[in-house]
């Protein structure tokens, strides 16, 4: 019996992400489900709806798909999707709540390449300064990078308290030690700046976080990476198609929003296509993200 390839996208929000939808059909997906309002406690009896119902045969071209806008609940859901299973009924499943996880991975990939050709080597030991810390792609951004050895600080536009808790739980999660920082205000994004050699900036779209002026004053930044595509950008001087392109006034590199997300468009594709094409089921999260990313770069 041939089986249809059918996604069931999970959303604990009011909407499934209609890129989702997309990227999942375009990838070969014959079949995609949405579910809304989907609460953690629920997970677990609708995957195991799923993967009974076609056999063991059947769960290899049956998928779920992980998505919302909290990094933390979603990587919950991925646990609870995996506590479910009841091997050989076994289904693949994807986390990437609002495409963050594929983002974070591509700018990171991004960033490391850009080093390691301007400076021959990458991230390993270097301070990278995350602002929109308390956002999707910031803590993936951040974790991401703390795994590669470096020196990841979150900073949080209202102050330390989030980006305290998200760097506990990344050390809970994770075993990475990740600092934090407050960036309420310009002259705490300026201190934030000090001493930072990589800036990764992810905050609400159209949000200008960082200055020409405030740039200057970074002497040790090497790469700054801007995911807002929705002007102005973040990240003052950096144009949303620069790729490695020298940053205004500073001795940096900047990337932009559309050098990164045509990575991330590829690396959400892959990590579809892997769900599709595995004898065997997947569990994928940002680090699958990153790896792939790390191989798209080159």
């Amino acid at each position: 019996m041939d089986y249809r390839h059918i996604l069931h996208l999970f959303s604990p929000l009011g909407h499934a992400s209609p890129f989702d939808v997309n990227m999942a059909v375009d990838a070969g997906f014959d079949v995609v489900v949405p579910y809304t309002r989907v609460e953690l406690k629920e997970l677990g009896g609708l995957i195991q709806d799923a993967i009974f119902s076609r056999g063991p045969k059947g769960a290899k071209a049956t998928g779920a798909f992980i998505g919302g806008k909290n990094a933390e609940l979603a990587l919950d859901m991925l646990q609870a999707a995996r506590k479910a299973m009841v091997p050989p009924f076994e289904i693949s499943v994807l986390a990437d709540p609002a495409g963050s996880f594929t983002t974070a991975a591509a700018m990171v990939a991004k960033v490391e390449k850009s080093l390691t050709l301007a400076h021959g080597a990458g991230l390993s030991g270097r301070k990278v300064v995350v602002f929109g810390g308390t956002g999707v792609v910031g803590f993936a951004s951040a974790v991401i990078a703390a795994q590669q050895k470096a020196g990841a600080v979150l900073v949080g536009y209202d102050g330390e308290a989030r980006v305290k808790r998200l760097a506990d739980s990344a050390r809970q999660r994770f075993g990475v030690e990740i600092g934090y920082a407050d960036g309420s205000s310009e002259a705490a994004n300026a201190k934030a700046l000090v001493d930072a050699e990589v800036v990764l900036s992810a905050p609400r779209a159209g949000v200008r976080v960082l200055s020409a002026a405030q740039l200057a004053g970074a002497a040790k930044l090497r790469v700054a990476a801007d995911v807002n595509a929705v002007p102005p950008a973040s990240i003052e001087g950096i144009d949303a198609q620069d790729d490695a392109k020298p940053l205004p006034g500073t001795q940096a590199l900047g990337i932009g929003a559309l050098a990164i997300g045509g990575v991330k468009y590829k690396v959400q594709a892959g990590l579809l296509k892997r769900m599709i094409d595995s004898q065997k089921a997947v569990y994928l999260d940002f680090r699958d993200a990153f790896e792939l990313a790390r191989q798209l770069v080159g």
